[in-house]
């Protein structure tokens, strides 16, 4: 937030994930937005998600380059409209990229292409339960973008759901990357602070750009 006392700084959340504040100016931050609410209009646009137990997440998810569904990725939107999926943008996978470098302090091997992005959007009472990013072969790390309001961010540990875990604020334009040791561990959202994000930035609710490499070629 603007006038703040003390900044805040980078973090190492656990070993391996890195909480990088005010990562996206402004100017980036409005860029990151426009493109996603192109992404989010159809063919393959903003669905809601339904589980395998016949629920629903309460967040609604749009995909660039492969389309994810519980739990597995598919080229068209499979529990959508049935549509390609939008490709993944070249400055997006480039944005990954830098985003590992400037959190681990070292550029991620070529290979580490990021191709798949899932785009959450979270109204005021939307939350995600813990869970696993699993449906990778490759383990490259996580990249987490955030617009928009803030939200209580909940990462834990790697054999279980619950405690230990670490409850993190993110804002708008905050990254947060998760990789090595921590790749695997679960993570969530149990609650979002509406009414946080910049009024500058002209959104309501919460947008979260998550950057994976999926791995997903011939074994």
């Amino acid at each position: 937030m603007d006038g703040e006392l003390f900044p805040r700084e980078r973090t190492e959340v656990a070993p391996g994930a890195v909480h990088l504040p005010d990562w996206l100016g402004p100017r980036r931050q409005r860029e990151l937005l426009d493109a996603c609410r192109a992404w989010a209009r159809p063919p393959a646009g903003l669905r809601t998600v339904r589980t395998p137990g016949g629920g629903t997440m309460t967040a609604r998810q749009v995909c660039l380059g492969l389309h994810w569904y519980p739990y597995g990725y598919a080229p068209t939107a499979v529990d959508g409209d049935g549509a390609p999926v939008k490709p993944m943008p070249a400055w997006l996978a480039e944005l990954g990229r830098r985003a590992v470098t400037e959190a681990y302090g070292t550029p991620p091997p070529a290979a580490d292409a990021y191709d798949i992005a899932l785009v959450n959007f979270y109204a005021g009472d939307s939350r995600m339960g813990m869970h696993r990013d699993a449906e990778e072969r490759s383990p490259a790390p996580v990249v987490s973008l955030s617009l928009g309001d803030s939200c209580l961010f909940r990462f834990g540990n790697t054999a279980s759901r619950g405690r230990p875990y670490r409850d993190v604020e993110l804002r708008s334009g905050d990254l947060f990357v998760f990789g090595g040791p921590s790749r695997l561990a679960y993570h969530g959202v149990p609650r979002v602070l509406p009414g946080t994000a910049p009024s500058a930035l002209g959104l309501t609710g919460r947008l979260n750009v998550t950057l994976r490499v999926g791995g997903l070629g011939p074994p």
